[in-house]
């Protein structure tokens, strides 16, 4: 029987949960980097490597400027996961607020925060800096959202005034969300992590599947 959640907000992952792609490796394939940074990136998102540790070099190495965030976040909607859109609706009728929370580029999730109807305010991720002429000058470095444990310091700071939160994700970093009484949904819908399936206190392989946990039988 499938556990039910009584709460207030959702908190949705971005890369490979909302949107079938990893942005930040999309841009390095783009950038004919791919090969050098991908196993960066699965050591980070098995939480084999601490974010921290990977999160500059990527960036250091591929050097985005405003046409790879446009890019970006162009291919962020074109790979919405099918049933996004459908949940994000329901969820949002029965009352839930809807969060995305991301180690991602702000400016690209954005793009798909809109096409699935979340407000820019309710946008958490990491702004990336531009020059005068479009071109990459760093990123927000103070931002917890590039470290390990930033998706519980944003929860906790979200959940303060003592609201219900559930969060769902594909990584370990989400997994520490649950670090803030704050229930956390292991989802493999787009790539299934063994090691996020075993510690996840619950696991779904579609979004779907969120309706029967987080909606009451009336609201289904």
């Amino acid at each position: 029987m499938n556990p039910f959640y009584r709460v207030d907000s959702v908190f949705l992952d971005c890369d490979s949960t909302l949107t079938a792609i990893e942005g930040i490796d999309e841009l390095a394939r783009r950038h004919h980097v791919h090969a050098e940074l991908a196993a960066l990136t699965r050591a980070a998102m098995a939480g084999e490597l601490p974010l921290e540790q990977v999160y500059q070099r990527r960036l250091d190495v591929i050097q985005p400027d405003q046409s790879d965030i446009d890019w970006l976040g162009d291919s962020y909607v074109q790979n919405l996961v099918p049933d996004a859109p459908e949940v994000i609706r329901r969820l949002q009728l029965s009352g839930k607020q809807l969060h995305i929370i991301s180690g991602g580029i702000r400016q690209a999730v954005l793009r798909l925060a809109g096409a699935v109807n979340i407000t820019d305010a309710n946008v958490h991720a990491v702004d990336l800096y531009l020059d005068d002429t479009g071109q990459y000058a760093g990123y927000d470095t103070a931002s917890p959202l590039c470290r390990t444990g930033g998706k519980a310091t944003v929860c906790r700071e979200l959940i303060a005034d003592g609201r219900r939160a559930v969060l769902v994700g594909d990584g370990m970093t989400d997994l520490e969300a649950g670090q803030e009484r704050v229930h956390v949904i292991g989802f493999g819908g787009v790539v299934c992590r063994e090691n996020v399936r075993a510690a996840a206190p619950d696991f779904i392989s579609t979004l779907s599947a969120l309706l029967p946990r987080l909606l009451t039988p009336e609201e289904l």
